[in-house]
């Protein structure tokens, strides 16, 4: 008697042999149409994309001015509990003089939170986290300020190009993947819009240029 699983497993024979036709033969010619190349560089599109939808990018010629620009941050907000776990960071940070705390608990009562990302893409302006950092899920989720700290060389123009990116590195898929494009906001409750309804309030991209 044949179990669930052949059943299944036939099913998927059949429509191997049998496949149906593609839904969408010029997909590819479509989304060029639709979205073209663009005409600017991807970090200059996605700092404009990643402000209109209400980010704020910091451009960082070297990690001097990537630190000179945290400590006015930090000096201007006022803020005593920005944590950072990832130890390349943390290496950077101490070599500067930039403080920071490093345990893993006591998030509630943070300022802000430093994090890397996996890349940034251009056409959304969006930022890809994810958990395999040592940040993991909550660094960028439970402080009111998330602050990532971005590279060059981590722009890619859409979201396709993130499953090639993802598939590339098929023995440590993550978790969970997340696109950060701003603060979250709802209108839920009698139309009234609320900033950071579940999440950080302000979301900052510190790009460096190497």
């Amino acid at each position: 008697m044949a179990t669930a699983k052949d059943n299944i497993l036939n099913r998927l024979k059949e429509i191997k042999k049998n496949p149906s036709a593609v839904p969408y033969p010029n997909l590819q010619k479509e989304a060029l149409e639709i979205y073209p190349e663009p005409t600017d560089s991807l970090d200059v599109l996605f700092a404009q994309t990643f402000q209109q939808n209400g980010g704020k990018f910091v451009f960082c010629a070297s990690q001097k001015e990537l630190i000179d620009n945290l400590q006015l941050l930090s000096q201007q907000k006022k803020w005593s509990k920005v944590y950072c776990w990832e130890t390349e960071l943390q290496e950077l940070f101490d070599e500067q003089g930039f403080a920071y705390q490093a345990q893993k608990e006591a998030l509630i009562d943070s300022d802000a939170s430093i994090t890397t990302c996996e890349a940034l893409i251009a056409r959304t302006g969006s930022v890809l986290l994810s958990s395999n950092t040592a940040s993991g899920r909550s660094l960028s989720i439970v402080p009111p300020v998330h602050i990532v700290i971005a590279t060059s060389n981590q722009v890619i123009y859409n979201l396709k190009e993130v499953l090639n990116l993802q598939t590339a590195r098929e023995d440590s898929w993550p978790s969970m993947l997340c696109f950060a494009s701003t603060n979250s906001r709802t209108a839920d409750i009698e139309k009234t819009l609320v900033n950071g309804a579940h999440g950080p309030k302000e979301l900052y991209v510190f790009f460096l240029e190497i």
